[in-house]
């Protein structure tokens, strides 16, 4: 089983904690955002991982050490890293072709902007199964439609008349991704684009029209990190996951003076908390010194100084400087004070 990872978008939506990290490697209680979707995806196969091909953008912003930690992830799992470059944003379609050499036998794709939970059993009556979560707003988003016997037979993009309350969450399984590789070939080489791009979807639809049989597998949660506010709610709940799954979540170096934590919450190495209530719902990254504050539900990365805070629904980067009683400020592109 191989696992296919297109993560070469910049992600604006969540500047500027975006500007210097890619937004994969956003940590979610401690652990990136693409760590924890590949990891969760290799529970759910229960069967070995053969290779993870990761599909980055430009080497300036996915540099070495964005390699290093997807190698090193792949490793984790007892596979093979792949690494291939999408130079140019030409859409979903596109993205997967630029790992064509790695195209062949049973895949996972898996967009890595999404977290999910899950437990279900890969059909083995399909050629392949997207993977779908209920929801109460069907028109703003892709969702199938299924026949009498619960097979896909089509894709409709935020449908303005109700076709079905199965959203696609960007995770596909393909019993043999090579088909899938074909059809898109055709797709670049017949200049098929749709919003300017070449798309997942167009091969997709030609799998079906040569009738190859599509199947759901729907996942229990499904967590978005699209910008700050729904990254911050995705770390509430992924917390929550791991407080009631009995994952330890506190290192136990942790410094305290006079403080005390809420649970859920995680916090990373060497922190030190002096005067401080932190939680529920906080995700503290590694060397974070937090000071006279009070914080819940937020994200703070790694190595930042906080004091004199009341922060609620924040999400504070790496290497920052914040004292509440500020009176000289010295903020960079796209940040927000509310």
């Amino acid at each position: 089983m191989k696992i296919i990872v297109p993560m070469a978008g910049r992600g604006s939506r969540l500047r500027p904690h975006t500007l210097t990290v890619p937004k994969p490697l956003i940590p979610i209680a401690g652990k990136s955002i693409v760590h924890r979707l590949v990891e969760d995806i290799a529970k759910i196969l229960k069967e070995p991982i053969e290779e993870v091909a990761f599909v980055l953008g430009d080497e300036a912003f996915f540099g070495d050490d964005v390699v290093a930690s997807l190698t090193d992830l792949a490793k984790s799992l007892g596979a093979k890293a792949s690494i291939y470059r999408q130079d140019q944003p030409l859409g979903t379609g596109h993205a997967i072709m630029c790992a064509k050499d790695s195209l062949s036998g049973p895949a996972v794709i898996a967009y890595a902007d999404t977290l999910i939970r899950a437990d279900f059993e890969l059909d083995p009556s399909a050629d392949a199964v997207i993977w779908v979560k209920q929801v109460d707003q069907p028109e703003a988003f892709g969702v199938v439609k299924l026949n009498q016997n619960n097979e896909i037979i089509e894709l409709v993009e935020k449908p303005k008349e109700f076709v079905s309350d199965l959203a696609v969450i960007g995770i596909y399984y393909f019993k043999e991704i090579g088909v899938l590789r074909n059809e898109l070939q055709n797709v670049l080489d017949n200049n098929i684009k749709n919003g300017g791009e070449y798309q997942i979807n167009d091969g997709i639809k030609a799998m079906m029209a040569n009738g190859k049989v599509f199947k759901t597998g729907s996942v229990d949660e499904w967590m978005d990190c699209g910008n700050k506010d729904v990254t911050v709610e995705t770390n509430t709940r992924m917390l929550g996951f791991l407080h009631n799954d009995g994952e330890h979540l506190v290192d136990y170096g942790v410094t305290l003076e006079n403080s005390t934590i809420i649970p859920p919450c995680y916090i990373g190495e060497n922190v030190v908390l002096k005067n401080t209530t932190i939680g529920p719902n906080v995700s503290l990254g590694n060397g974070c010194h937090v000071t006279d504050s009070t914080i819940k539900n937020s994200l703070i990365q790694t190595y930042s100084q906080i004091k004199n805070a009341d922060l609620d629904n924040a999400m504070i980067g790496n290497h920052v400087s914040y004292d509440g009683k500020f009176t000289s400020i010295s903020i960079g592109d796209y940040a927000v004070l509310e």
